[in-house]
């Protein structure tokens, strides 16, 4: 065989394995993850950012809703944590602020792979005396070309679920207008069949198998479900993976992490 067309025949042979490689990934199917990182201290209290970041990174997320975020806080160093995970992951950082705490700010945090066509923060009712909340939402298009908004949350967590049913009632009226197909993503501090979270799949469906619930908390031997991932419209979205990512050190919750498809309109 000639030189010429061996090269020829092999580089064929190249791009169309490479053609074949490319073809099954589906650019509609994100990896959801959601982590609350107990602002940055892990369980050791040795505040630790690259243990946290090694955690997102090994699950190879597309979002990621942060929750127990510090931004220029006394406890974390000053350090804007959203954005420090941002380089460790490579992954865009958007911080959004529930309240002025400890010398700086506490609230939400988002990653994103995809850059921001827009974005809002969303305040949460509270009662006087108890901790503001808040909703951090972005919008994104895909490499599909598809937009999709991504919000993440961290509800109350006092016994009393009072707080906690007004902020899903608000986080419902809110993003149930949203023009585009939504996830939501966070930290609910309720548990299934909760007033709280049936409040929210009203509107909202979960990705968590309901006769048999993951639990995410507490990290070391997780016990109960308070984290989530969800989804809306329900007809738009397809579940194809769930995982409790269990690292004892890293934060006192699992990392929730949810594989989702992106369907057409019917």
């Amino acid at each position: 065989m000639k030189p010429k067309i061996f090269i020829t025949i092999l580089y064929l042979l190249l791009s169309l394995n490479a053609w074949s490689q490319s073809s099954d990934h589906n650019p509609r199917v994100l990896r959801i993850l959601t982590f609350n990182i107990l602002h940055g201290a892990t369980t050791k209290g040795n505040f630790d950012l690259d243990v946290i970041a090694k955690v997102i990174n090994d699950a190879n997320p597309d979002f990621v809703a942060l929750q127990e975020v510090d931004f220029k806080t006394n406890r974390a160093q000053k350090y804007d944590l959203v954005t420090e995970l941002g380089y460790r992951t490579k992954m865009s950082p958007l911080f959004g602020t529930a309240m002025k705490f400890d010398g700086g700010e506490y609230g939400e945090g988002v990653l994103s792979k995809y850059s921001f066509l827009q974005t809002r923060n969303v305040t949460l009712p509270y009662s006087q005396g108890n901790e503001p909340r808040a909703a951090l939402e972005i919008t994104s298009v895909l490499s599909s070309g598809d937009t999709i908004s991504f919000v993440g949350t961290h509800l109350d967590h006092l016994k009393d679920a009072k707080d906690r049913v007004a902020q899903v009632k608000k986080i419902n009226e809110v993003f149930s207008l949203n023009k585009y197909p939504t996830i939501l993503a966070g930290d609910l501090n309720d548990v299934p069949r909760s007033e709280a979270i049936m409040e929210l799949e009203k509107i909202w469906n979960s990705s968590y198998d309901k006769s048999n619930p993951e639990a995410t908390f507490p990290s070391d031997k997780p016990s109960v479900k308070i984290d989530y991932v969800l989804f809306y419209p329900k007809n738009r979205w397809r579940v194809l993976a769930t995982q409790v990512i269990q690292d004892a050190v890293a934060s006192d919750h699992c990392a929730y992490l949810v594989t989702l498809e992106l369907l057409n309109k019917n």
